[in-house]
């Protein structure tokens, strides 16, 4: 279940921020950025806050930046979790927003990208959005995943992944602390067709990949060492299928 980690440090929501536009892809509105012409796709899944979040969208414009073709899918239809809401407690929030959903909601998405063209497809979730990815990954919907501090996930999920999967925790992390992510790693050790790689950032908090302070070095660096791991990751990944296609 999500905890009270999964809330802290609200971003404020900001529709028009980004270099990119919105537009509806699949049926679902998702920010969008990168080269409509690039092979290559990857679907960024945000955390309790949505696709209005300005780093998020900061984020994917830098993935966009390094060849790919990218989207953030607004998986909460406008609905972010809003905790100054006393009348909407977090359990009812929670019931209208189940991962569950953004995952059905996802292969229409998927689908019409290889209409487009697109050859191959990374999906990347943070904290809320991190049990979209395994679902995925467990249908091999995709061709690669990054985990960034999960929220809900189980053993059982990572180990039900049957395509390569980073997993990027933090030192505190009540949520998805290091004693979690070390069954994590002995699970997808047991899996060697299936490469992985799980790292547990020191000296970090939850969400610290996505609601860090960008006036702050130390938290903008570590937040930065982390969205370059993923970046590699895809590259490693997603460009081997491209190249395989071509």
């Amino acid at each position: 279940m999500v905890g009270g980690e999964c809330y802290s440090n609200a971003p404020i929501l900001n529709a028009s921020s980004g270099l990119g536009h919105v537009m509806n892809i699949g049926g679902v509105n998702s920010y969008v950025t990168g080269s409509p012409l690039a092979l290559l796709a990857i679907l960024l899944v945000s955390d309790v806050y949505g696709f209005k979040a300005p780093l998020l969208r900061k984020i994917a414009d830098k993935v966009a930046a390094t060849g790919y073709y990218v989207l953030v899918p607004d998986f909460l239809h406008d609905d972010p979790y809003d905790p100054k809401n006393l009348t909407r407690p977090t359990p009812v929030w929670l019931k209208d927003h189940e991962p569950g959903k953004g995952f059905e909601e996802a292969k229409p998405i998927i689908e019409a990208l290889k209409r487009k063209g697109i050859s191959a497809v990374g999906v990347a979730g943070f904290c809320w959005g991190a049990k979209i990815v395994t679902n995925l990954g467990k249908a091999k919907l995709i061709q690669a995943s990054v985990l960034l501090h999960p929220s809900y996930i189980t053993v059982d999920d990572i180990r039900g992944v049957n395509v390569p999967i980073a997993v990027l925790g933090a030192q505190h992390d009540k949520l998805s602390p290091p004693t979690l992510l070390k069954q994590f790693k002995q699970v997808l050790k047991a899996k060697p067709e299936i490469d992985s790689y799980v790292k547990v950032f020191p000296n970090v908090s939850h969400g610290w990949a996505l609601r860090y302070d960008p006036k702050n070095p130390k938290a903008a660096k570590a937040a930065g060492k982390a969205h370059k791991i993923m970046i590699k990751w895809f590259d490693k990944h997603l460009k081997k299928v491209r190249n395989l296609v071509m």
